[in-house]
């Protein structure tokens, strides 16, 4: 049976500890080879000769000197074959899309870990599957939900109510809207009242809001 080996990237010294003898009391397949508290210390590390060989890393998100984020897409790009097992308490909706985007191989929350989580993890993205927590899951089926939802909306805009949402976001009035896209005040107002209905709101802002969210509105740079 090969060894897994595994780096710990974290700040907290009693969850590394912790982690640590977990493994070493039980766990003989898997080894911890190294160990950081900031990520320019695990690069450092990663150029060792003890843990040059890693197979996966175990990383918070929320480190002293640079987001965990930034260290795995360094990594994916760097490193691809180490495998990027995230255990973190910052689990909120997008910081868990922004890891599903760069690629990772797992996730699993602190607020919902126990030991053999982490081993069964540890274990699972070594043989080459994906590990999610069962929190992280419930994000990950909301965040899939909302998009589904996003785009059978925007599919349903017509290109008038497109237009109508833009000028919105240049804040014009309905009566200046209605001058430049030659229709009347009324029609503008019908248009805003169905895109309203089709989005369940209530108001430009959050019109604007969803047009800037959705990618409907382009913001140039």
């Amino acid at each position: 049976m090969k060894q897994i080996n595994v780096i710990i990237v974290d700040d907290h010294d009693m969850f590394r500890n912790g982690i640590r003898l977990v493994v070493q009391f039980g766990h003989p397949d898997i080894a911890i080879v190294g160990e950081a508290k900031y990520g320019a210390d695990f690069f450092r590390l990663l150029e060792s000769d003890g843990c040059a060989a890693a197979d996966i890393v175990l990383l918070d998100v929320a480190l002293p000197d640079m987001s965990g984020i930034e260290i795995a897409r360094r990594l994916k790009t760097e490193r691809p074959a180490l495998k990027i097992l995230v255990i973190s308490a910052e689990n909120n909706a997008s910081t868990v899309e922004e890891m599903l985007r760069i690629g990772v191989e797992g996730f699993v929350s602190k607020f919902s870990c126990s030991n053999e989580i982490i081993i069964e993890a540890i274990r699972a993205v070594m043989h080459g599957h994906e590990y999610f927590g069962s929190d992280i899951s419930d994000i990950i089926s909301r965040i899939y939900v909302s998009k589904k939802k996003q785009v059978q909306v925007t599919s349903e805009f017509t290109e008038q109510e497109k237009r109508i949402l833009e000028c919105c976001h240049e804040g014009l009035p309905a009566k200046l809207i209605a001058a430049r896209l030659a229709i009347s005040a009324n029609t503008v107002q019908w248009h805003k009242a169905n895109i309203f209905r089709k989005l369940g709101i209530n108001s430009t802002l959050e019109l604007v809001q969803y047009g800037l969210k959705s990618g409907i509105i382009q913001v140039e740079n």
